[in-house]
């Protein structure tokens, strides 16, 4: 029972480890152990761009060759074809595949124990976002003229007023996205990790006494430490699956308003 008069302690003092603390320097100008981390998930991302690099051939060699290969070829067939068509996914794949990888690495690594997820705040999640909603303006732009996207945010066939309301809905609903994305992703990442550090905190608090002191009645008492360890092992897959999950639906919801910001009009 102490190890649960303890837990409300320690969750807070885990939830307070996720804000961001400095590690070089101070809020305003230094570096933050989530910037610390976005940076080294940066550095393993370019190690894998260029030891695939190195790797690509016609024909793939290699387990970490052809895991790539196929991921590419996935998320070409499904994200670039399947949702932005065949004549247009060639010139938006560059950007969803950087994207997606991006996102991928940052939760895998934010997972490890002692790490953190550079997409664990909301202002990298927020600039993911902003990059995002940028893109798909700027396509929409592009494609149409700064009037002619405007207006194909109208849907046509739709007698006035109703098309105005309607317009003004989709208006809304478009500078919408970039919230919705930011805060999707890190949510799902945020409450995770909580919940991870929670299962950890509990087998951490329920094995103590026995480490302290060896002992019959603390070895009873530990005994829950081994149901707690079993079901963060469990956790640990979801989340790595969580992870790449999230990275998968940021990419595919870019992919949908690029090609409606391509369309014409509704």
């Amino acid at each position: 029972m102490e190890a649960f008069d303890k837990l409300p302690g320690e969750i807070n003092h885990l939830v307070s480890s996720f804000s961001s603390i400095p590690v070089v320097g101070d809020l305003m100008s230094g570096v933050t152990q989530y910037s610390f981390w976005l940076i080294v998930s940066s550095i393993v991302l370019l190690i894998i761009m260029f030891a695939f690099a190195r790797r690509a051939a016609v024909v793939p060699h290699g387990r970490f060759a052809n895991a790539m290969e196929y991921l590419v070829q996935y998320l070409e067939s499904d994200i670039g074809v399947g949702i932005l068509g065949k004549e247009s996914w060639r010139r938006h794949m560059p950007f969803l595949g950087t994207l997606f990888m991006f996102i991928v690495v940052n939760n895998v690594i934010g997972i490890i124990p002692g790490m953190k997820p550079g997409t664990g705040t909301i202002s990298t999640t927020a600039a993911l976002a902003l990059i995002a909603f940028v893109y798909f303006v700027c396509v929409g732009v592009k494609n149409h003229g700064a009037f002619g996207y405007l207006k194909s945010l109208a849907p046509k066939g739709v007698a006035f007023p109703l098309n105005v309301l309607i317009w003004i809905i989709e208006v809304i609903s478009t500078l919408l996205r970039p919230i919705t994305l930011a805060v999707r992703l890190f949510c799902n990442m945020f409450a995770g990790h909580i919940v991870l550090g929670s299962f950890a905190l509990m087998v951490s608090l329920f094995a103590e006494p026995l480490i302290a002191q060896f002992t019959a009645a603390n070895l009873m008492g530990a005994l829950p430490s081994v149901a707690f360890a079993a079901i963060l092992f469990v956790i640990y897959a979801i989340e790595i699956f969580v992870g790449v999950i999230q990275a998968y639906v940021f990419t595919v919801l870019t992919a949908v308003y690029i090609q409606g910001a391509e369309a014409k009009g509704h």
